[in-house]
């Protein structure tokens, strides 16, 4: 019999690890039907996690917050996901862990009575702005489409309620702009498709405070502009504030620091990416050799 293929990732399902073209959920689970499930992502650069114990840290908040219960522990996912990777062979890898509601018994609405199920992927580390966009900056448009308000969805733990997302990010592209910035109800922007937002004006780094995933790359930026002894300032961010700034950039784990040169096509400072953006790109980078933050996978095993 001819060796499994796994080189164009793995999946991790029903207690299994399958070739990534073959994984399947039943269509009843209530994460698809209701998208009510958890997730987190982590991502594997040279061969090593970055920042895997606070990825699973706040996976299990927010499965906790779900009310959702992945069955196993922090070790076990971890040990999971280093197995979908090392079976894969990939150096630069996309890892998403998940938690669903699973399925209550036929006739039940009682979510309390749902069999929760883990799932879990490895697969070619994912960019979300391709290499001519990282290099000139994104043009990001800022949507009418407000956000689920906090009361509503808890934006700090991860979910799959993206319609207003969606929704905004089809207008902006339809208007030819790279990617969306949604806002709340005060016309502050707060967060975009899987990123969060900052602004360097008036001799500060400034990003929202409230209305968004608190993203780890967030962190990792507030964290190294800390240690270079920039200014922080984190709090309501105006939509015309980000328009005028002098630089924007975004943070995801789909691409580290990328930056913005563009918001609703006006030009944002010289239309280059600024100096203190390429200064936290080049930094956010060198940290993925930092043990502090890396953790190594041993493809041998």
């Amino acid at each position: 019999m001819p060796a499994t293929d796994f080189s164009k990732g793995v999946a991790f399902i029903e207690d299994r690890y399958v070739p990534i073209a073959e994984a399947r959920i039943p269509i009843t689970d209530w994460g698809f039907l209701r998208s009510d499930a958890t997730y987190d992502v982590v991502t594997v650069w040279d061969g090593a996690f970055f920042r895997l114990d606070d990825h699973l840290e706040r996976f299990m908040q927010s499965c906790m917050r779900w009310r959702l219960d992945p069955g196993l522990t922090p070790e076990q996912v971890a040990s999971v996901l280093t197995k979908c990777v090392r079976l894969s062979g990939l150096r630069a890898a996309y890892v998403e862990m998940i938690c669903t509601r699973g399925q209550p018994p036929w006739g039940s609405r009682d979510p309390r009575q749902a069999v929760n199920q883990f799932y879990a992927f490895a697969v070619p580390y994912v960019w979300i702005a391709n290499a001519e966009q990282r290099e000139r900056g994104l043009h990001l448009m800022i949507s009418d489409v407000q956000r689920i308000p906090a009361a509503s969805v808890d934006p700090t733990a991860k979910n799959y309620h993206w319609n207003d997302l969606t929704m905004g990010l089809l207008n902006a592209l339809d208007a030819g702009a790279d990617s969306v910035l949604l806002v709340d109800a005060a016309g502050n922007v707060v967060e975009g498709p899987g990123f969060n937002v900052f602004c360097f004006n008036e001799g500060a780094i400034v990003t929202p405070k409230e209305g968004m995933l608190e993203g780890i790359s967030r962190r990792t930026v507030l964290e190294i502009a800390q240690r270079l002894g920039l200014k922080i300032e984190i709090r309501a961010v105006p939509a015309r504030e980000l328009r005028g700034a002098q630089e924007v950039f975004i943070s995801t784990s789909g691409g580290g620091v990328l930056p913005v040169t563009m918001v609703d096509n006006a030009v944002i400072g010289d239309g280059e990416p600024g100096p203190i953006t390429c200064r936290l790109v080049q930094t956010y980078w060198d940290l993925h050799a930092d043990p502090a933050y890396s953790l190594a996978i041993d493809y041998s095993v």
